[in-house]
C-alpha cells in the first residue's frame, strides 16, 4: 500500500470500492473533478519504528456530476480517525438517507442504515430487510462480522455459476464490470494530473 506504483493504494482499493458502490446505487460518473495527494511521503512501523518511504497518495477527494444529473462528491484518506470512519449521506427530493460503519473498510463489516422522509424531523435507524441476505439468510445475526461480506459475495458469485443470478444484473459484480471501474479509476487519476474537469465517456466492456 505504500508503493503508487504496486496497483495496490488506497485509490485502487478503499476508494475502489467505495466508488463502485455509490455508482451501483446511485448511478454512473458522468463527468469529475479530482484531487489526489500524498501528504505522507514517510510512515513509522508501529511495532519495529523503522520509517519508510511512501509514494502512494492517501488523500483524494473527488467531485463530479453523476448521468441523473446528481452532483456528487467523495472524499477518503489514509490513517485512523477518532471521529468518523465512514459515512454516506444521500439527500434526495423525498428524503434523506445515512449509511454508517465502524471502520473505515466499510465493506468488511457491518452497516448502519438511517433515514427520514416527508414531515420527519430526525433520522431513525432503518432495518435491512432480510432479502438482502439472500444467499446467506442463516447467517443474519452474523451480519456484523468482518468475513460476512466476503462469504456473502462468494456465495452470490456460486449462484451466478450456477445460473441462478444474471452478472450485473443481480448485483453480482463480473470481470466486465470490474474493467468499467478501473477505467472510471484511470479517469479520475487522470482528471487529478490534468487539474481540470474530465467526462467520463462510455465505459465499455
Amino acid at each position: 500500500m505504500l508503493d503508487g506504483t504496486s496497483g495496490a493504494t488506497l485509490l485502487s482499493i478503499p476508494f475502489g470500492h467505495s466508488a463502485d458502490a455509490l455508482t451501483m446505487v446511485l448511478g454512473e460518473f458522468r463527468e469529475v473533478s479530482a484531487l489526489i495527494e500524498n501528504l505522507r511521503p514517510e510512515v513509522t512501523h508501529v511495532t519495529s519504528g523503522a520509517v519508510a518511504a511512501k509514494t502512494a497518495e492517501d488523500q483524494i477527494a473527488v467531485t463530479g456530476v453523476l448521468e441523473s444529473e446528481a452532483v456528487a462528491a467523495m472524499h477518503i484518506r489514509g490513517g485512523t480517525s477518532r471521529a468518523t470512519a465512514f459515512h454516506w449521506e444521500i439527500n434526495g427530493t423525498e428524503g434523506d438517507l445515512v449509511v454508517k460503519a465502524d471502520q473505515a473498510q466499510w465493506w468488511s463489516g457491518g452497516l448502519r442504515l438511517y433515514g427520514a422522509r416527508g414531515e420527519d424531523g430526525t433520522l431513525a435507524e432503518l432495518p435491512v430487510p432480510a432479502r438482502y441476505q439472500r444467499s446467506l439468510t442463516q447467517w443474519t445475526d452474523r451480519s456484523t462480522e468482518p468475513a460476512c461480506n466476503v462469504a456473502h459475495e462468494y456465495a452470490l458469485l456460486r449462484d451466478q455459476i450456477t445460473g441462478n443470478l444474471a452478472p450485473d444484473e443481480d448485483g453480482v459484480p463480473d470481470f466486465r464490470h470490474a474493467v468499467r471501474r478501473h477505467r472510471m479509476l484511470e479517469r479520475i487519476r487522470e482528471a487529478a494530473r490534468a487539474g481540470r474537469k474530465v467526462t467520463l465517456a462510455e465505459q465499455g466492456s
